[in-house]
């Protein structure tokens, strides 16, 4: 283990931590005093779910040992060795980082993962407000998989609120 290497990237974590409240204070600028503290809470609860997912099987598909598939062979998509953050400690991995900590390289990794959806929330900032009382219009809804895997979203909106509600039904 590298003691500079280490320190470097505990810096780069950190700066990029430091860069989503940057990022939510950002987009809180651009858009209209009422609608300030959602687009904030955006950022930060996305920080929150994607760190959840992160450490319980984001890690380990990004990053784990690769799993062969029927069609598309190997090098999609990681395996379940690293789920819970098992596997992943103080000691450095021998294919990534190997002069780092692993759990300094999964944090590291996680940063950007969940910079990602902050990023994205900005494009629909203040744009999202037309679609209550419409079911069926919520952008989640939209983009479930319906009859593919029999799974269909009923979506209600009552005029009240901003944002629609999602009931999953299995059939």
């Amino acid at each position: 283990m590298d003691s500079g290497d280490t320190a470097w990237m505990l810096m780069s974590t950190a700066l990029v931590m430091i860069m989503l409240p940057g990022l939510a204070l950002f987009y809180g600028g651009l858009v209209h005093r009422k609608n300030v503290l959602s687009t904030v809470m955006h950022s930060f609860f996305g920080l929150a779910l994607v760190t959840v997912v992160w450490v319980i099987v984001g890690f380990t598909l990004a990053f784990g040992p690769d799993v062969p598939l029927p069609i598309l062979g190997s090098g999609f998509i990681g395996g379940l060795d690293f789920a819970m953050f098992n596997n992943v400690g103080l000691v450095p991995s021998t294919v990534y980082a190997v002069t780092v900590p692993f759990v300094l390289f999964a944090a590291f990794q996680l940063m950007f993962a969940a910079i990602t959806p902050a990023l994205i929330t900005g494009a629909f900032a203040e744009q999202i407000h037309g679609i209550a009382g419409t079911p069926g219009k919520h952008p989640v809804c939209r983009t479930l998989p319906k009859d593919s895997v029999s799974l269909f979203a009923t979506c209600s909106a009552p005029s009240s609120t901003w944002s629609g509600t999602c009931r999953l039904q299995w059939t």
